[in-house]
This record gives structure tokens, C-alpha cells and sequence, in this order.
């Protein structure tokens, strides 16, 4: 290799590793919850069990789009941290709130520790004021009725 070629070829390797560094920052901000929820209308009815210490309950976090358009995340508590948002997307026309979308929750099946998706349909439909959330969640076909108070952040983020 000639001086030239050498330092092209190290430069060229300079700046294909910053910019592999710069997307995985974006793609690592991207995924936070913190940074995906700021801005947006929490509302939860997130608690810890007394005897189990268990997390349980939703976080829903409302993105109103337009005047009547939104996008929201859902965050499901069964014993530990949410994980992954559920997106849905929907309408707030002037209190009440439609909302839909899919769930894919990723499974282990056990003893063979084999992955599974699974699908699952939610929809949300309430109520909304400035301070609290009333309507039905449905998950297939499990209805629920719940209601959430208006919180700052979701549980995670707190």
C-alpha cells in the first residue's frame, strides 16, 4: 500500500465507524421509553403488590395528531417492567377515544425454549379529560373496563 492509499483507507474506516456510532445513539434514543413518551399524555393505573412486589397494571400514552388523529403506546404491566410500547392509532374527537392496533408479544416456549409470536388485536375506547382516562380495553377477546389517572411519566421513567 502507498502513504495515499493507507491513510484514504483509514479514513475511510474513521468515518464508517463514527457514523455506525451515530446510528446506533439514534437507534438506542429511539427505543427509550422515556424519549418516546416525552411530550406525549400519560395516563396510568400502574401499582406494586404489597406481598409480591409485583408491577402490575397499563401506562397509556397519548400523541394527539391533527385535530382529531392520534398515535399512542400502551405499556402492559404483568409482574415486572413493561417492556416494548404497544402502537396504536386511532381518534380523539373532542373527549372520546378510539384507539387500535396489534400487539406482537414475543414468547420462549418451554422446556424447548423455542421463540413463538404471538398476535393479539387491542382497542381502546373512552373517555379522556385533562385528568384521567374511563373506558374498555379489550386484548382479543379479554374486556376490561379501566380507568387511569393523568401521571406525568410512565412507570418506567420515574
Amino acid at each position: 500500500m502507498t502513504h495515499w492509499t493507507r491513510e484514504i483507507f483509514l479514513l475511510c474506516a474513521l468515518v464508517h465507524s463514527v457514523g455506525s456510532l451515530g446510528l446506533r445513539a439514534q437507534t438506542a434514543e429511539i427505543e427509550d421509553p422515556c424519549l418516546k413518551t416525552a411530550g406525549m399524555q400519560v395516563y396510568s393505573n400502574v401499582f406494586m403488590h404489597e406481598e409480591t412486589g409485583d408491577l402490575l397494571g397499563y401506562d397509556l400514552a397519548i400523541k394527539r395528531l391533527g385535530s382529531s388523529g392520534a398515535e399512542a403506546l400502551l405499556y402492559i404491566y404483568e409482574g415486572g417492567e413493561a417492556g416494548e410500547g404497544i402502537p396504536l392509532s386511532g381518534q380523539v374527537s373532542k373527549n372520546q377515544v378510539t384507539l387500535r392496533g396489534t400487539w406482537i408479544e414475543h414468547l420462549l416456549e418451554y422446556p424447548s425454549k423455542r421463540k413463538i409470536l404471538e398476535q393479539r388485536s387491542v382497542e381502546i375506547l373512552g373517555i379522556l379529560t385533562l385528568a384521567n382516562f374511563s373506558g374498555e380495553l379489550t386484548i382479543s377477546d379479554d374486556h376490561q373496563h379501566v380507568r387511569l389517572k393523568r401521571v406525568k411519566k410512565i412507570w418506567s421513567c420515574k
